[in-house]
């Protein structure tokens, strides 16, 4: 989702949520009749806390599996559950007291049977029940497919319907009622953690993920907004016409659970998507802290009615008590959240980093698709996402590229392999590198793709009598890896093995970034003798498999090779959109920022020197800025003494002395507005400037490769 998109419609709807809230505990067209107020208050507003539940659901938990953010976010909101669950148990104790709570009845197990499941006064049983149906459905997402975790919670909100609001059909049968009686015995109603939770969690995450595939124009299509109101309203009349003929049968346990309000939540909350507003709302603390709050400002009320003799006007007239009791709420919650904003702040929660990454999914997937369009149609695109995504966070972004239909990608280690799997990415992952013949149990295990790189290491893995998937590797010249390609004989024993099943063939194009003439001719005699191996291979009846020769620059520069896979890697990250010097002109955009910030600004005079060594002296009067961030964070040494610049509102800085390890040095003079605090760019766009990785690394002589993941690795990251 992009950083600046604003769900102006779901806060909104939050505040409406709670007002729905307060109204179901104070009944507020009672007065006007006893089936008025159950339209309101055991139907509609029915649909205030599945809405909450979505909206945790949506921001929180999808693509869990392999975003590590996510699963932090999702266990620190968890823990801030239960510190508000704590605090508002401690609240309401005075009144469970008042109210006899621990009188002749009371049990210690009946007292923790409350705090963990049906909440120690009545509106709180939401927080146990959020926690257990979060940590339920945020631990199967981690293991599971969204739609197992879908069709799992659909089978549960089944069971609890039976003890709700169809329990007059459960009861019927004995052995069912039987089974609904021990569920009684454990959990007053089956509105819970277990049964009633879950589903509205995983519709909020099946439209996250939804809405993230549409903002990136993914395969998922997006429900036109025709279609979305007509199935909502649909939906409504049939929730209506449910709830009333559920009333008159008398079905009902409990009312909160309907079988079309589900359906009602999905369109609503698809409706509401479609209101973005560029305003920021947040609305979250507050509509929680009216949940917490209004039942002691209905306490309040009736106790100011009862003082100023007015119980006839505070209380009897039920429009009039919803009204003082929402107001109330809503003021006592707003002073409070403003206190805490402020207490935020003054502990300094504000603070930032000094230095960190960016990296652009929308850049990430427009890449792609920029490659995508120039490869040809029966090449698949095969990403390369080892030394951790150069840096951009390997696991994320092989996540992100899964989500838009990629399925095949390339890592160096078997330790990477690993990771991949283990967080959901699915499909081909081939370990290009090296691995110890005695973990192939772990290649089997996590089913990866393993290089054989030559004749003798295959034989080796082979004699572990373990199946695995293998590629062949061949060298056509580059002399690294791969078995010698004239050398059909091994070849053709390695397609014979047993236990090695090889699945592809491929090669690796050591100078297809040049197009220098006999770099040329290196490149065009690479892929001749590959070519003339695999045809060796397939007169001889054997089934090669996939094919693959091309890298990043073997696709922009020999772009007329048809294979099954191209192996993409630096370039989907977006550092080659300052080349000149290959045959593709195709639109790449830096997928990773490095940013840091403005420490101190010093004015220089004339003939004063700056930095370690007094390497740089000033040529006239100059102001120097001192920025946060150096050769400890991965920012090459050699940038030093004016061979480096960086961007700031627009503009060029030069890196002037030597940089430090956690320090540099930029010459600011003639950039208006510069002050403390201001962010520089030291790789990246700035406004319509741009430092390209691939610049810094010419200037450095640091390969482009190695400077993208070490600063990627030793700066925090952020991602939009």
């Amino acid at each position: 989702m992009g950083k600046n998109e604003r769900y102006g419609g779901l806060e909104w709807f939050r505040v409406l949520s709670a007002v729905l809230v307060i109204a179901i505990h104070t009944s507020p067209l009672l007065c006007f009749g006893e089936f008025p107020d159950f339209i309101l208050t055991r139907v509609i507003a029915r649909i205030a806390v599945p809405f909450f539940l979505m909206t945790t659901g949506f921001f929180l938990l999808p693509d869990i599996r392999w975003n590590t953010d996510k699963q932090t976010k999702l266990f620190r909101q968890i823990r801030y559950l239960g510190i508000l669950y704590g605090i508002s148990m401690l609240l309401y104790l005075p009144l469970m007291i008042y109210k006899g709570y621990f009188g002749d009845g009371f049990t210690v197990i009946g007292l923790i049977k409350d705090i963990l499941i049906n909440g120690t006064f009545y509106h709180l049983w939401y927080f146990p029940a959020a926690i257990f149906g979060l940590l339920l459905v945020g631990t199967l997402l981690r293991y599971c497919k969204d739609t197992y975790v879908f069709m799992l919670s659909i089978l549960l909100y089944v069971f609890g319907l039976l003890g709700d609001s169809y329990y007059g059909l459960a009861e019927r049968i004995p052995w069912i009622n039987g089974f609904y009686q021990s569920v009684f015995s454990v959990s007053d109603y089956t509105r819970n953690g277990l049964f009633y939770v879950p589903l509205f969690i995983m519709l909020g995450c099946l439209l996250g993920t939804r809405r993230d595939k549409q903002t990136n124009k993914q395969t998922m299509k997006s429900c036109p907004k025709a279609v979305t109101i007509i199935g909502l309203a649909v939906s409504s009349v049939l929730f209506l016409g449910e709830g009333v003929c559920l009333h008159f049968l008398q079905w009902q346990r409990h009312d909160s659970m309907y079988l079309t309000l589900p359906i009602v939540m999905w369109f609503l909350f698809q409706c509401l998507l479609t209101w973005s507003d560029r305003r920021h709302y947040n609305f979250s603390l507050l509509t929680l802290l009216v949940y917490i709050l209004h039942p002691a400002m209905i306490v309040a009320v009736r106790l100011l009615g009862k003082l100023t003799g007015q119980t006839v006007w505070f209380v009897d007239q039920s429009l009039v008590h919803f009204l003082l009791v929402a107001v109330s709420s809503f003021a006592v919650s707003y002073l409070l959240a403003l206190l805490g904003k402020r207490m935020k702040r003054s502990n300094g929660q504000n603070i930032s980093r000094r230095a960190w990454t960016e990296i652009s999914i929308d850049n990430l997937y427009h890449n792609v698709r920029e490659i995508q369009a120039i490869l040809h149609p029966q090449t698949k695109f095969m990403a390369v996402v080892k030394a951790n995504g150069y840096g951009s966070g390997g696991l994320r972004i092989a996540g992100h590229l899964n989500k838009m239909g990629i399925d095949a990608f390339a890592v160096a280690t078997l330790e990477e392999g690993i990771q991949l799997r283990k967080h959901g990415i699915h499909g081909l992952i081939l370990i290009l590198g090296y691995t110890e013949p005695e973990r192939i149990r772990e290649i089997e295990r996590y089913r990866l793709t393993q290089t054989v790189t030559d004749y003798e290491y295959g034989t080796r893995l082979e004699s572990y009598r373990q199946k695995i998937h293998v590629h062949i590797k061949l060298d056509t010249g580059m002399h690294r890896l791969g078995e010698n390609y004239q050398d059909t004989d091994h070849l053709k024993k390695m397609y014979e093995f047993q236990y090695l099943q090889v699945d592809g063939i491929f090669t690796h194009l050591c100078v297809a970034d040049s197009l220098e003439p006999e770099d040329v001719e290196f490149t065009q005699r690479q892929i001749q003798h590959f070519y003339e191996a695999v045809d060796c291979l397939k007169r001889q009846g054997i089934d090669v498999g996939k094919t693959h020769i091309q890298s990043s620059y073997g696709v922009l520069n020999y772009p007329e090779l048809r294979c099954d896979y191209a192996r993409i890697g630096i370039a989907m990250y977006g550092v080659l959109s300052k080349r000149d010097d290959v045959k593709m002109s195709v639109d790449l955009r830096p997928v990773l920022t490095v940013k840091s910030k403005i420490a101190a600004i010093r004015q220089v005079k004339k003939g004063e020197t700056v930095g370690y060594g007094r390497a740089y002296t000033a040529d006239a009067d100059r102001d120097i800025a001192v920025v946060t961030i150096g050769y400890a964070d991965g920012i090459p040494r050699e940038l030093s003494c004016g061979k480096g610049s960086v961007l700031i509102y627009g503009q060029t800085a030069s890196i002037v002395g030597r940089i430090c390890m956690d320090q540099m040095l930029i010459d600011v003079t003639g950039i208006p507005k510069v002050k403390v605090g201001d962010v520089v760019t030291v790789i990246g766009e700035n406004l319509e400037e741009c430092i390209c990785a691939e610049e810094v690394a010419c200037a450095s002589d640091t390969i482009t490769n190695e400077l993208l993941s070490r600063l990627g690795d030793r700066l925090d990251r952020t991602y939009f």
